[in-house]
């Protein structure tokens, strides 16, 4: 049997699976887009935060995937009340280094606002 050249088939099947891999981070992505465009204006432009929250779960569920960013959304969120933190925000650069995909609550940072 002649060895078969797989490398036109390859980049292809790749591409499909990048693609199927970024589903979730994109739903999430897309209700963010979903809020962002019919519930906020609604509600007002009040975020305690730069960049506002919507803006935060984006670029974190964009940045780390749609379970870790979506924890660090939730962490976000929650911390944005009227007794909460405010200022400026940013996303971390990297996760932190305790978090696991079993312990997840360990990606939000829950108290403060850009902690080392």
């Amino acid at each position: 049997m002649p060895p078969t050249d797989r490398s036109t088939t390859h980049p292809a099947r790749c591409t499909e699976c990048a693609s199927l891999r970024r589903l979730p981070r994109n739903l999430g992505r897309g209700l963010i887009w979903i809020y962002r465009h019919t519930l906020s204006p609604l509600v007002g432009y009040n975020c305690r935060h730069l960049p506002t929250c919507s803006v935060y779960g984006d670029e974190a569920i964009d940045r780390f995937g749609l379970w870790a960013g979506g924890w660090m959304t939730l962490a976000r969120l929650l911390r944005c009340h009227p007794w909460g933190t405010s200022g400026i925000d940013n996303v971390p650069m990297a996760k932190p280094s305790s978090a696991r995909w079993y312990l997840p609550w360990r990606y939000g940072r829950w108290r403060g606002v850009n902690a080392d």
